[in-house]
């Protein structure tokens, strides 16, 4: 849909920055030329994709006096409230690939957020939802997932809870935000939720980086697999029974950021839309017979979620159930004891539990029958996992949908040089303890990573610390680490589900500190586990032009494997290769052609490298060139396996 990069603020916000000194006045002067000036103090912005399914948010009153969908309504009506666009700067892009975006006004943080939105066709009732249109859903957000800061899918509340379940399954790897939200009342009502509930959704997607599938409502903002409607004719309609909400939106937005869940492998961001449909619920009651079990339990039936009593009971004076439960295990039907309670866990606690454990049902600790259902359909759906695997996946948690049970809890309390600081400082308030917390963990946090210390990374998690916390340059320690080279700090951090996404004040990832350090190790794994280069293709182009220049082959090496296009160019369309073969450096050139730089491409003044070769005379780098193919292969870097 649209390219990496900036976008129009960015655009401008980069340009000021070229290592490029030649001519340099001349060269933001054509950056002037293509923003408007007034984009120069804003901050680089978030770009936000919406995907509008349907539901209640959107509709309006029909000819028979009934909420209704209207397709192509939602915009035009968006349009119209300045808190959701801001007219008079969304006319200044008028003419550009971004019109077709709306920008809200300037947030307190000094951001704008831009976001596009796409409706589907036709709008759906969420209670008409299918897997399939999870599968939808998740592909979507795949097909745009680097080109945008976070997704939010406007969904129709009576089943969105199983879908932000099931987005939490299908989505692995997760590192941005995807929230869903909905309204109880249609957004141009002149009493609704909606607008409060789709502005904090942009908000905090702008805002914040937390890798998960989300509900936002009523002013919190939930894990989407802990939610459940709970109510249909009041604002707060969800409750997440069994976990607090991540962040909450009063005066200030205050997040838990020790609550939040991440993503704890190196891989990328991938989807499993593949989600078996042979699952169901059974809820125990007395006197169900035996007969009803028996059929539920059946071919194809492949999955179950039973509700039982209280803390998972099930009567165990009935050895026909309990008899068909342990065939249907043995069957290799996987069976998910969770409580018909709202709140509480399934534990083993009595004799009546821990029958159905004997039988070869699974506790499902304090799951909602939404997120075990999903989760059931998501691990039945790994044709490479054995019967056993899957009921090991079944009992692991996975994406925060399970409370884990520790014998042992640390409080942050327990970190001796925050104790030790709030005493001197005569501190005795809970709120002032934590907000010297927040204060000192980030620049902690990144002087362990300075130095390469991952015992006092790991002291620092256990007791609250967020690892990917900003310090008031926005480097969190994984910038740190990428810069020095400490691959072992590195590792920790990915594997602890730090943002590899997050930009500091100078809208630097990590991958682009490990290309600054040449730490080839490093960008191989931020690589892989989906870093991309967000900087403007112009940007990238002087970066490149300028190792040429220098002849740095291991920058020149760093900048490849990290992606970048070595055909990119610079303001006057000059190449690496035009520089290289300018400067007569003969390790940069060779290097480049071998990367698949071509020799045929004109800058703004009509010449090529190779007639740049020819008007110097060189007649053995003319003869290397037509050597090469014109469309020679791509060389790829290979960082290697030793630590840098």
């Amino acid at each position: 849909m649209m390219a990496n990069g900036g976008g129009a603020l960015g655009f401008f916000y980069e340009s000021q920055k070229s290592i490029d000194l030649v001519n340099l006045e001349q060269k933001k002067e054509v950056a002037l030329k293509a923003v408007p000036s007034e984009l120069a103090p804003v901050k680089p912005e978030a770009r936000i994709l919406v995907l509008y399914t349907g539901g209640t948010i959107g509709m309006r009153v029909n000819p028979n006096g009934v909420y209704a969908p209207e397709a192509d309504y939602l915009v035009g009506m968006l349009k119209k409230l300045p808190m959701f666009h801001d007219e008079e700067f969304g006319n200044r892009l008028k003419g550009t690939e971004y019109e077709k975006y709306l920008v809200m006004p300037i947030s307190r943080e000094g951001r704008r957020i831009f976001y596009l939105v796409v409706e589907y066709t036709p709008l759906m009732d969420s209670s008409n939802m299918t897997m399939e249109d999870w599968g939808k859903i998740a592909t979507d957000i795949k097909e745009e997932y680097d080109n945008y800061d976070g997704f939010v899918v406007l969904h129709g509340t009576d089943t969105m809870a199983y879908t932000a379940s099931a987005l939490s399954f299908i989505c692995e790897n997760l590192g941005k935000p995807i929230i869903l939200t909905g309204s109880q009342i249609p957004i141009f009502e002149i009493r609704s939720d909606g607008r409060d509930n789709f502005l904090s959704s942009l908000i905090v997607a702008g805002h914040y980086y937390i890798p998960e599938v989300l509900i936002c409502f009523d002013n919190k903002v939930f894990r989407g697999n802990r939610c459940m409607k709970n109510d249909s004719g009041s604002f707060a309609a969800f409750v997440s029974p069994n976990l607090p909400p991540l962040a909450t939106l009063e005066i200030n937005i205050n997040v838990d950021w020790a609550a939040v869940f991440r993503c704890t492998n190196t891989e990328k961001f991938v989807i499993q839309t593949k989600m078996c449909e042979n699952v169901g619920l059974l809820r125990i009651f007395p006197g169900i017979t035996s007969q009803t079990v028996r059929a539920f339990l059946t071919p194809p039936m492949q999955g179950v979620v039973l509700q039982t009593y209280g803390a998972g009971n099930a009567p165990d004076n009935r050895p026909d159930l309990l008899k068909i439960f342990q065939e249907a295990t043995n069957w290799g039907v996987l069976i998910v004891n969770i409580t018909q309670c709202t709140r509480g866990s399934v534990q083993a606690s009595y004799n009546t539990g821990k029958t159905l454990v004997d039988a070869g049902v699974i506790p499902g600790g304090d799951m909602t029958p939404e997120a075990s259902l999903a989760k059931l359909s998501y691990v039945l759906s790994k044709d490479n996992w054995n019967f056993q695997k899957k009921r090991k996946m079944i009992k692991r948690n996975l994406r925060g949908e399970m409370t884990v049970v520790t014998k042992e809890e640390i409080s942050i309390m327990d970190l001796e040089i925050i104790d030790s600081v709030a005493k001197t400082l005569c501190l005795s308030s809970r709120d002032e303890i934590v907000k010297l917390r927040d204060a000192l963990y980030p620049n902690l946090l990144c002087a362990a990573a300075k130095i390469g210390d991952v015992p006092a990374l790991e002291k620092l998690r256990q007791t609250g610390a967020n690892l990917s916390a900003q310090n008031q340059d926005g480097r969190t320690a994984l910038h740190i680490a990428s810069r020095e080279g400490h691959w072992s700090v590195v590792q920790y951090l990915l594997n602890h589900g730090t943002s590899i996404h997050t930009r500091d004040h100078h809208g630097h990832t990590p991958l682009i500190d490990a290309v600054q350090g040449q730490h080839l190790r490093i960008i191989k794994i931020l690589v892989k586990t989906g870093g991309t280069l967000i900087l403007h293709p112009s940007r990238l182009a002087m970066e490149l032009c300028s190792s040429a220049a220098q002849n740095d082959i291991e920058s020149l090496k760093a900048w490849c494997a990290a992606g970048i296009d070595v055909n990119s160019a610079d303001y006057d369309n000059r190449t690496a290769l035009h520089v290289a073969v300018t400067k007569k450096n003969k390790e940069a050139y060779e290097f480049l052609l071998d990367s698949g730089a071509r020799w045929d491409l004109p800058d703004s003044f009509g010449n090529t490298a190779i007639s740049i070769a020819g008007d110097q005379g060189d007649e053995e780098l003319e003869t290397l060139m037509r050597s090469r193919y014109l469309y020679p292969p791509v060389h790829t870097i290979s960082p290697p396996d030793s630590p840098s």
